[in-house]
């Protein structure tokens, strides 16, 4: 990703990463229809209030992973093979040992959480048995992320989409399977989710150990190494924090929501699957950015970096412009896909419209987040995250208490909105600011 056209080489590299980011999200959307349609619109209220947990959870991973595996681009892009296969294994330890502390401290505070959330009576059984679930199988999903992630980090987009493609496959078998055959419910949907993320995971590392060489880990390199795990940590934990930052922002906001009852929370949920479908594009950028400009950053090529980030943002704009008609178009009759025939869709449209239709208008910001939060990280700058992160969570937490106090669930839904443009402009800022100062350290022309 150091030489030819940067416009060219990130549409082909963001594809695969795209279509990856499709079914991942059509798996979990998914996972929300079946258990709509087949088990009661409650359940698909239960599965959608702990929705900002998920994003915690998968935040969290996506963090880490993220943020390990900077190291490995850098080190690639400066054709350093040794440390690229070293900085692998250390980006696997380290992720194992998040992980543990990661799924004790899930398992200690989700009761008080959902509590805390205000989640309804009607769901909250229901809703608990599913994210419990998800959380014990956390592994799984931190394993996929790491391996798809270490994978794009040396250029490689395609494979982790092919597995990914049949893990959706797989978790849709699974979600018949155990919902409508076994009859376990929410349960069963996310119990679905880790079995298919992890037989992706599985497939990922056996790629790896038989057709990726520079990856490929010998035996005396399965220890921590210091200097590597500083490095690591010092942009992964950032990065997770930030996701962690952010996703407590999005709790108060469902907070905030759960409040106006289950109908509300339906029709919420459901237009956040579709809202995640529609903006897959969005994290895709963003991957693309972390691999393109870690490999040029660490090849010492800044105007690179910068071109890549412009060429990023049309690619945005333009997906950005599509997606929100598209959305506002589609979203009466996706809605239908959730509910049983028997369901009145009509008294959840409302709620999924209002908070649609303010999300759409700032489709362009929210890309913006992720291309120069990645861009920044990419180039050592992983304490930006945090920053971004708290910007964030700001403008969560007063829409939402704002909301709370003014009985207003078109404000409530407005968090989204106005955390992705304060966010997207910050970013914006912080980054002209930092690269700046790296063009002028790398002696790069204007």
């Amino acid at each position: 990703m150091t030489k030819g056209n940067p416009l060219p080489i990130i549409l082909k590299f963001v594809l695969p990463i795209f279509l990856g980011f499709v079914f991942q999200q059509f798996y979990n959307m998914v996972d929300t229809v079946i258990v709509g349609r087949y088990v009661s619109a409650n359940a698909l209220a239960a599965v959608g209030s702990t929705g900002t947990i998920m994003f915690m959870i998968m935040g969290l991973a996506n963090g880490m992973t993220t943020g390990y595996t900077v190291l490995i681009s850098q080190r690639y892009g400066a054709g350093d093979m040794e440390g690229t296969r070293r900085a692998f294994v250390n980006a696997i330890l380290l992720s194992i040992i998040s992980t543990g502390i990661i799924t004790i401290i899930a398992f200690r505070v989700m009761h008080p959480l959902l509590k805390l959330m205000n989640t309804p009576a009607d769901i909250y059984d229901d809703a608990y048995a599913y994210i419990i679930t998800i959380c014990a199988g956390s592994i799984a999903l931190i394993g996929y992320n790491l391996l798809a992630a270490s994978l794009r980090a040396i250029g490689n987009s395609k494979t982790p989409l092919y597995f990914l493609i049949f893990a959706a496959l797989l978790n849709i078998v699974l979600d018949l399977t155990f919902i409508i055959v076994l009859g376990l419910g929410t349960f069963g949907a996310a119990l679905a989710t880790d079995v298919s993320q992890g037989v992706s995971a599985i497939l990922c590392m056996i790629y790896i150990i038989r057709k990726v060489d520079v990856l490929k880990p010998k035996i005396s390199d399965w220890r921590l190494d210091g200097s590597y795990s500083a490095k690591q940590l010092n942009i992964g934990i950032p990065m997770a924090l930030q996701f962690g930052i952010t996703a407590s922002g999005t709790m108060v906001m469902q907070a905030s929501i759960n409040i106006y009852g289950s109908v509300a929370v339906g029709g919420f949920t459901a237009a956040g699957k579709v809202n995640n479908l529609m903006t897959a594009g969005m994290p895709s950028i963003g991957q693309t950015m972390a691999a393109y400009c870690g490999q040029n950053y660490g090849y010492g090529d800044m105007d690179r970096v910068h071109q890549g980030t412009k060429d990023a943002m049309k690619i945005s704009a333009v997906y950005s412009l599509i997606n929100a008609v598209l959305a506002i178009a589609l979203l009466p009759y996706i809605i239908r896909l959730f509910f049983d025939a028997n369901v009145d869709v009509a008294q959840y449209l409302p709620y999924a419209r209002t908070y649609m239709y303010l999300c759409v208008v700032f489709y362009l910001p929210l890309a913006m987040i992720f291309i120069y939060r990645n861009a920044m990280q990419a180039c050592g700058f992983g304490k930006t995250a945090l920053a971004l992160g708290i910007m964030e969570l700001i403008a969560r937490l007063i829409t939402a208490f704002t909301s709370m106090k003014l009985q207003s669930y078109t404000l409530a839904v407005a968090g989204d909105a106005l955390a992705w443009f304060t966010t997207g402009i910050f970013a914006l800022i912080l980054y002209l600011f930092i690269m700046k100062k790296l063009r002028e350290r790398f002696g790069a022309g204007n």
